[in-house]
C-alpha cells in the first residue's frame, strides 16, 4: 500500500543497473492509497489501467531517477497484463531492447522456493569455501535527479463550477506556467458543479505544481481530486 517494499527493490536494481549506490532515502515513494474507483473507471475509459510502478532511469547526462508511485499505463503495455501475485520487471538495455522477467511474487510457495533456494546456495558455499558472491559494482557518483525536476505526463481530476469561461481560466493557468494540455473530459456532476479531468503533455513537475497551487486558490475551483502521473506512452516504456 506505501510502496516502501518496491522502493526497496528499486533502489537495489538501480544500483545494480546504473554502477551508483542508490539508497532508499533517495527513492521517492508514493503508495496507492489516494486511488479511487472513479479514478480507475476514467483510466480504463481513457485506454489505461493503474499500475503501482517502481522506475529507475539514467538520462543521457548521467542523472538518475528511481520513484516509486501509483501510474497510467496504457492496456497494450506489457506491465498492464501483469496482476493478482505475480510480479514483473521490465527492462529496456541498449543492446538486448526489450525484456520482461515475470514470475509469481507472493503467496506461500513462491516465498518458500525462494527461501530453499538462498538455503541451498549457503549450504553449498560452506562446502566448497567460497561465498559466491560478487560485490556491488557502484564504482560511480552519478547525480540523483529530484522529482521535481522530471518531465512527466499527468492525469489531473478536479471538480469546477459548471459555466462559461471556466475551462478557459484553467487552461490559461496551466498555460502561464508551461503546462500543455493534451486531453479533456468533462462530466456533469451535481449542484452546478463539473467534474473535469485533463491530461497533459510532457510537463516538468514543478511547473504542473505550481499551476495546481495556482488553481487551488481560484474560486471557480472546488477541489484538486487527485493527481496521478503517466507511462509507457510514446514508446517509453519502464
Amino acid at each position: 500500500m506505501s510502496g516502501l517494499d518496491a522502493a526497496r527493490k528499486i533502489a537495489i536494481l538501480s544500483s545494480i543497473a546504473f554502477n551508483s549506490r542508490v539508497t532508499l532515502d533517495k527513492v521517492y515513494v508514493e503508495g496507492i492509497t489516494a486511488i479511487t474507483p472513479l479514478d480507475i473507471a476514467y483510466a480504463s475509459e481513457l485506454g489505461y489501467l493503474i499500475k503501482l510502478l517502481a522506475i529507475a532511469k539514467e538520462d543521457d547526462k548521467g542523472q538518475i531517477q528511481a520513484r516509486v508511485h501509483p501510474a497510467f499505463l496504457p492496456k497494450q503495455h506489457p506491465l498492464a497484463n501483469v496482476n493478482d501475485v505475480f510480479n514483473a520487471v521490465f527492462v529496456e538495455g541498449d543492446a538486448v531492447g526489450e525484456v520482461m522477467h515475470y514470475g509469481r511474487g507472493a503467496g506461500q510457495m513462491p516465498t518458500a522456493s525462494a527461501v530453499v533456494g538462498d538455503l541451498i546456495e549457503v549450504s553449498r558455499n560452506i562446502i566448497q569455501g567460497l561465498n559466491a558472491r560478487i560485490g556491488c559494482t557502484c564504482f560511480d557518483e552519478k547525480p540523483m535527479l529530484d522529482i521535481n525536476k522530471m518531465e512527466v505526463e499527468f492525469y489531473i481530476r478536479m471538480n469546477v463550477i459548471d459555466r462559461p469561461g471556466v475551462l478557459a481560466g484553467i487552461a490559461g493557468v496551466f498555460g502561464s506556467n508551461n503546462v500543455s494540455i493534451a486531453t479533456v473530459l468533462q462530466k456533469t456532476s451535481k449542484g452546478g458543479n463539473a467534474e473535469l479531468i485533463l491530461i497533459t503533455h510532457k510537463v516538468i513537475e514543478q511547473n504542473l505544481r505550481n499551476a495546481l497551487e495556482t488553481l487551488d486558490e481560484m474560486a471557480i475551483v472546488h477541489e484538486i481530486n487527485n493527481v496521478i502521473r503517466l507511462e509507457g506512452n510514446g514508446g517509453e516504456q519502464e
